[in-house]
């Protein structure tokens, strides 16, 4: 089933729209700690109007877990939540994944509309089907492909973001643009970022957020195009999840920045990436997302991390890299040189 994106200009109808059309016996709405109170309040009135229930989970990547999922399975179960019941699912990308992955599993599923909060979840975590959850110290390593039946993007939300935020989401809108075209990479590179217009920024995301809409729809499940969308995620991930271990946790669109730099420089190496475009990307990543807290002492377990990434076969760790803007190549891989080389381009410099 494919979902439908609404760019909003009336939330409150739009919700209204989409709760009828899923034609639900009883209504959820989970947000976070942080959503309840920064969010909630805005639609609090018209969904009370709905009886809709409000489940809250604690904010933060560390409880994206299998607990947190057990919390919102019960609160569905003790809610009287049916098969015919929906899920709102009003927050970032912790909640999404999180709140699509227990919709999608309580009774074999039950339909949810995302209400994506941050930059990040906008553009990429509420869009696509992705749902899951963080296991054994691993990035969303247990999970389901399944659509929300709407997604509903409310800039208005981003009033509520830190710089940080805004950062973070824009790492993936910035990857979008180096899987598109040099236009869209072009006009990404020169967006100040350090005081983001956010009308502008709202096209911006509808651009974006088509990219993303385009590759899924010829691959909903992953099996070829799709592996696009993981540029940087492959170094991205493990560095993430080396923050977590040590109690550092880190923005996910913090480390995806860093991981495209890392997976340009193994692009130039493999693929003939421009150095003119690595350079001018690698500096705007430089400027606005600092440097990762690693050293060449971490880079072991670096690439333990990277063997345990879901896009591997046989041991071998995948890579999407570009021989151009838009130039894509998949299923592409390195040796531990290779990938050393290109952290310590990131940490040092060309």
């Amino acid at each position: 089933m494919k979902q439908r994106i609404i760019l909003s200009k009336d939330i409150e109808n739009e919700i209204a729209e989409a709760i009828s059309e899923c034609r639900h016996d009883r209504l959820f709405v989970l947000t976070d700690e942080h959503t309840r109170e920064a969010c909630w309040p805005r639609l609090r009135d018209f969904l009370s109007l709905k009886d809709a229930t409000l489940i809250t989970i604690k904010a933060g990547d560390t409880h994206k877990d299998i607990a947190s999922v057990s919390d919102v399975w019960r609160s569905l179960q003790e809610g009287g939540a049916t098969r015919h019941s929906c899920l709102i699912n009003l927050g970032g990308g912790m909640v999404t994944d999180l709140g699509g992955f227990a919709a999608s599993t309580f009774k074999r599923g039950i339909d949810f509309i995302n209400i994506p909060t941050t930059l990040l979840a906008m553009v990429d975590a509420s869009v696509g089907g992705k749902t899951g959850v963080n296991f054994g110290g691993l990035k969303n390593e247990i999970g389901v492909f399944c659509d929300s039946r709407f997604v509903i993007l409310d800039t208005l939300f981003l009033n509520t973001l830190d710089h940080d935020n805004i950062c973070s989401g824009y790492a993936e809108m910035l990857k979008h643009g180096l899987l598109s075209d040099d236009r869209m990479w072009s006009e990404l590179l020169t967006f100040p970022l350090c005081n983001p217009d956010l009308q502008r920024l709202q096209l911006m995301l509808a651009q974006s957020v088509r990219v993303k809409e385009k590759v899924v729809e010829a691959d909903p499940l992953e099996k070829n195009i799709r592996k696009a969308l993981n540029l940087g995620h492959t170094v991205g991930h493990a560095l993430e999840s080396l923050a977590m271990r040590k109690g550092q946790p880190v923005l996910h669109g913090y480390a995806v920045a860093w991981g495209l730099a890392c997976e340009l420089f193994i692009s130039h190496i493999k693929e003939g990436f421009p150095t003119d475009k690595l350079r001018q990307t690698a500096a705007f990543i430089r400027e606005n997302y600092s440097l990762p807290m690693v050293t060449c002492d971490d880079y072991p377990e670096l690439y333990r991390l990277m063997t345990h990434d879901k896009k591997n076969t046989a041991g071998t760790i995948n890579f999407t890299l570009l021989a151009d803007v838009g130039d894509i190549r998949i299923n592409r891989t390195a040796t531990k040189d290779e990938i050393f080389e290109a952290l310590d381009f990131y940490r040092e410099g060309l």
